[in-house]
């Protein structure tokens, strides 16, 4: 059990940082339908639970220590290398956004200016990947907890404090700008560009026990908790969309409006989800190149970290808005392959058992 939770906080605790943190994903991609965004949580919830099961259960079966060997063994030889180059850019990529999101937010809230607010996030990132993958599980899962708990109060609060009838704010929802053509494939999307981001560290993750069953339910567990917090966060937005619609991070007006003591605290959350994503992302790059150990790999983490910082400069707002699209399209791929190694495996599975019993 200890494993199981461990593999489904770490799986949260990666996610959540590059999908989750400012909430704006979740207006654009989910909100901004009304109420078939609501349906839409849903079907990205079951989702993350049935992909998380399937990467972290294969990670498992090959005891791997890169995203490589799991992608080659679901995509095969050349479609893996598609994805394998896709997967790779795109963990670079969002910790240069992670990056960038910390510079932000350090500077909007605390008035610090953002290079050397991005620059204490690189740093903090850097030293957390030159412990073994155990221990930077166990870091990113003990901060899952707290930030569960403070967007169930945010969302509480908002839920609660409403004045605008539900069928007014359905209608004032879809005015919104949305990142898809419709609910489902908004839903879809989301999953899609969020799956990409984790699995390097889930396949990783899986490859820490050789226990699948244990793997598979940290996965469910994960994507199901990942799904809760989805869900509360879309009724934040949603129930407020009348003051959050235009802002750049919806959650922290939310906690800002209850206190200002609660606008720090959410901002420290919002920096600990971003160092989850960052700390996620680099190691698994790293490990991707190079075994994760030794001077050599720490060598590694701290070029790649230093190039990350460097590119952080290009602006949060414009690496969201050019990235999360592009790779959620690309994580299609990804996705498609998962389900049909699926059920290649349950085709497997009971053509064995039918030998067996005859």
């Amino acid at each position: 059990m200890k494993k199981v939770i461990q593999i489904a906080g770490a799986y949260v605790g990666i996610i959540i940082g590059a999908g989750f943190a400012s909430g704006q994903e979740v207006l654009q991609f989910f909100t901004t339908f009304g109420w078939p965004g609501f349906i839409g949580t849903i079907v990205a919830t079951f989702l993350f639970a049935f992909l998380g099961m399937n990467i972290t259960q294969i990670g498992s079966r090959l005891q791997t220590q890169s995203h490589k060997e799991v992608v080659n063994h679901i995509c095969g030889k050349y479609l893996g290398l598609v994805v394998d180059f896709i997967i790779t850019f795109f963990l670079f990529g969002v910790a240069v956004i992670m990056f960038a999101g910390a510079g932000s937010t350090f500077e909007q809230q605390f008035g610090i200016p953002q290079a050397f607010g991005s620059f204490i996030m690189v740093a903090m990132t850097i030293l957390t990947c030159y412990f073994n993958v155990d221990r930077v599980m166990t870091i990113i899962g003990s901060i899952t907890p707290f930030l569960l708990i403070l967007v169930m109060i945010l969302s509480g609060y908002a839920l609660l404090t409403t004045e605008a009838s539900f069928s007014n704010l359905d209608g004032i929802a879809q005015q919104g700008s949305s990142a898809a053509s419709n609910w489902l494939l908004g839903s879809v999307l989301y999953v899609s560009f969020n799956i990409t981001c984790g699995v390097a560290m889930l396949a990783v993750m899986g490859g820490t026990t050789k226990n699948e069953k244990h793997a598979g339910w940290g996965g469910i567990i994960g994507g199901l908790g990942l799904g809760l917090m989805l869900i509360l966060i879309n009724v934040g937005m949603f129930t407020r969309i009348e003051d959050v619609g235009t802002l750049d991070i919806p959650m922290l007006y939310i906690a800002n409006e209850i206190s200002p003591v609660a606008g720090i605290i959410m901002s420290i959350v919002l920096l600990a989800m971003i160092f989850n994503t960052a700390v996620g992302m680099i190691y698994s790059f790293s490990a991707r190149w190079m075994k994760p150990e030794g001077k050599k790999f720490k060598g590694l983490v701290t070029i790649v970290g230093l190039v990350g910082f460097a590119l952080s400069f290009v602006g949060f707002t414009t690496l969201v808005g050019t990235l999360y699209p592009i790779t959620g399209y690309l994580g299609f791929l990804l996705i498609g392959a998962i389900i049909i190694a699926w059920m290649r495996s349950k085709r497997k599975n009971r053509t064995t058992e039918k030998k067996l019993s005859a």
